[in-house]
């Protein structure tokens, strides 16, 4: 029997969520540009744009009432972001020039350490070139993207938060706009007393920017068939924000312990501790998807990591301040679409995919690529040319002319190379790094979902049990994200609910949340299927499912964490 996640395929199409605009003519809200997601590169977006119609009336007058939107399906702009993070912030000193000293951070990072752990010890290590952060800013993502959001409004741009977007309007090959989800359904899909339909939103140009494992770009994605030659993978990063009594002087990385070397498991990682100014600790660890054994679980590997007693020392006497999870697109320049616009939208940040995974790095080439899909659309339209099939092929020409292009060439290899073993990763590592990129020429990538998983009975053994003050199970961890999800609204997870046991407990373990619980079958049933429950109250829209054999659509718009320190 298979335990290939991807042999057990979500009851999902993408062609359900294609829609012809059928409005009349009082039914639908016509905006100029919309942007879908108030993330870095949604809101650089939306920044950019409101700079450029400042400086072209005409432009902002064609664009009507509303020249620029943009729909987050979180409470507001920041809800959903979720990154270490340390950013490179040379694309928001450009996008905000005037206002660098105002653009929210920690600190600018000046001493750093990577160390490879062991169990009971640690080895510093020389820093890889990639990872080299001195002058990098810390930065929560969650509070800089509020008060981009903020700056987006002065810039004259109308947020739509609570606002999900269900359905890609498509009309003569060309992308029109969304369908925005239902308010106030059941969970079989009826109508409450609260009840609000979905309406259509249409716009001249749609720029998609929802982030990791986003709904409608990876329906877009599909539909306009620009991954046939891409295979994408992705990491799960867990992160808790702490407060605690002695500051900390340095970024922090490591290697190792407590993930296993050895090829079999495909165990892929690392933590992070970064210093958010003199109280407050950023610790997380992120482990990569493609993993094979099915007891693997991120969430615990971190509570693990913490029982470390390097780890120990830095948090000792301090607090868990709050908690999150997202998905990292890690596939490099083999996780791209083949193009990164379609007739009438674009694809922004983590999107497209713009994540360079062996500097740990994003948020700066999400914000760049914003602001590039400004000046295309502003180009386009200013010329006549967005409803044209190549009206937008300047942001493909912008962003292979970008230091978002050149860096994600140069390491390329890099993490694909991993899938063959922490021995194989480290030598390619190093010939990419030498080589700028050149040697080797290619390396082979497997999707998460084509690993098989096995049971092993071993690795949930070493996880700390919970003691609710330094160590932490995973409701209480939902609880702390600030998670918002109403109970009796419609499932957005799809999965098989019948699979092999393999695969029930490698969702199990993977959800940072306890979305998935395996029920075991009835007593004499001895086929291997077991039946996975769901609880989409507990999601935190973290896109792990997506990765790994199922598929998150969006709930109901407001659901979700509510990140504030993330």
């Amino acid at each position: 029997m298979s335990t290939k996640p991807a042999d057990f395929p979500p009851p999902y199409r993408y062609s359900e969520f294609i829609a012809r605009p059928t409005a009349g003519e009082d039914e639908y809200i016509e905006v100029g540009v919309l942007i879908v997601g108030a993330g870095s590169a949604g809101l650089a977006a939306a920044n950019r744009l409101g700079q450029l119609l400042a400086e072209d009336e005409a432009l902002l007058e064609s664009l009507g009432e509303v020249p620029i939107a943009v729909a987050e399906k979180g409470k507001g702009a920041g809800s959903h972001l979720l990154s270490g993070a340390v950013m490179k912030p040379q694309a928001m000193k450009d996008l905000f020039p005037d206002q660098i000293d105002q653009i929210p951070r920690y600190t600018e990072v000046t001493g750093e350490a990577v160390y490879f752990l062991t169990k009971n010890g640690k080895m510093r290590i020389p820093a890889p070139p990639q990872m080299h952060n001195k002058g990098n800013w810390v930065v929560s993502v969650s509070q800089m993207g509020r008060w981009m959001s903020e700056q987006a409004e002065e810039a004259g741009a109308f947020m739509l938060p609570e606002t999900d977007c269900q359905k890609i309007l498509v009309d003569q090959g060309r992308v029109v706009g969304v369908i925005t989800g239902d308010k106030g359904r059941g969970k079989e899909g009826e109508e409450l007393g609260t009840f609000e339909p979905g309406v259509e939103v249409r716009a001249k140009v749609t720029i998609f920017a929802e982030g990791t494992q986003g709904h409608l770009s990876q329906v877009a994605r599909q539909y306009f068939r620009l991954d046939e030659d891409s295979t994408q993978i992705w990491e799960l990063g867990v992160k808790e924000v702490w407060e605690v009594p002695k500051p900390l002087d340095k970024v922090i990385h490591t290697a190792g312990w407590p993930l296993r070397l050895g090829a079999k498991y495909g165990e892929y990682g690392g933590s992070w501790l970064y210093p958010m100014g003199e109280d407050k600790v950023s610790i997380g660890f992120v482990v990569g998807l493609d993993f094979r054994d099915a007891r693997l679980s991120a969430h615990d590997v971190l509570q693990e990591f913490k029982s470390h007693k390097f780890i120990r020392g830095i948090l000792d006497g301090g607090t868990r301040l709050t908690w999150g999870a997202k998905t990292i697109p890690s596939g490099g320049t083999y996780g791209l679409p083949s193009r990164f616009h379609v007739p009438g939208a674009l694809f922004v940040g983590d999107a497209a995919g713009f994540v360079d995974l062996a500097a740990l790095k994003g948020v700066g080439y999400a914000v760049r690529s914003g602001m590039l899909a400004a000046e295309a659309t502003c180009e386009a339209l200013r010329e006549g040319k967005a409803e044209t099939v190549a009206g937008l092929w300047g942001y493909d020409e912008r962003i292979k002319n970008s230091e978002i292009w050149k860096d994600l060439w140069r390491v390329r290899n890099i993490r694909p190379a991993f899938q063959k073993g922490f021995l194989v990763g480290g030598m390619v590592h190093a010939m990419a790094t030498a080589s700028m990129g050149h040697f080797p020429k290619k390396v082979s990538l497997k999707a998460d979902a084509q690993e098989p998983v096995f049971l092993n009975g071993r690795r949930d053994k070493s996880y700390p049990k919970p003691d609710g003050e330094y160590i932490f199970d995973k409701l209480s961890s939902v609880f702390a994200s600030g998670n918002q999800t109403r109970d009796d609204q419609p499932s957005h997870i799809r999965i098989q609910t019948n699979v092999p046991r393999e695969i029930g407990t490698a969702w199990e373990f993977m959800c940072p949340a306890k979305v998935y619980e395996v029920v075991e079958p009835e007593e004499g049933a001895a086929n291997g299927m077991v039946t996975v429950k769901v609880n989409p109250s507990n999601c935190v829209q973290c896109g792990a499912i997506t990765a790994k054999g199922g598929r998150l659509t969006p709930p109901e718009g407001g659901s979700g964490p509510e990140y504030t320190l993330t």
